[in-house]
């Protein structure tokens, strides 16, 4: 079986970053991707926001040198969830990232930014949205 998730996108705001009991960081962001097709000689677009986690180190560098606007490009793998609220099961779908490469051409773009590249382990997280 294969469940793998390959995004390039913009973050639609700032990094969320916050800690589990045992200190590992968790990040969590919104990536926009885009797709532009012409009909009858007229240009359309339709953007898909996406919900990323992140966990431990790979988390931490997120949190630390992304910011609103960056372009990156994100690996990882599908992941639905489920929680309890108000006496209601609420379920998720997000996608939990396995490596990460910022990319050039971002908003406020950071030079040395493309040069680097990010690989971490992730592993599933089973509390309530952060």
């Amino acid at each position: 079986m294969l469940n793998k998730v390959q995004l390039i996108g913009f973050l639609g705001a700032a990094p969320e970053v916050r800690y589990t009991q045992e200190q590992e960081a968790v990040t969590r962001v919104r990536i926009a991707t885009s797709e532009t097709w012409k009909k009858n000689g007229e240009k359309h677009e339709k953007t898909e926001w996406h919900n990323v986690v992140f966990f431990g180190k790979l988390a931490e560098i997120v949190g630390e040198h992304l910011k609103k606007g960056s372009l990156v490009y994100v690996e990882g793998r599908l992941q639905t969830r489920s929680w309890e609220k108000d006496g209601e099961t609420r379920y998720t779908t997000e996608i939990v990232a396995e490596s990460m490469k910022m990319l050039p051409g971002g908003k406020k773009d950071d030079p040395d930014a493309s040069k680097q590249t990010q690989k971490g382990k992730s592993k599933p997280h089973d509390d309530g949205p952060f």
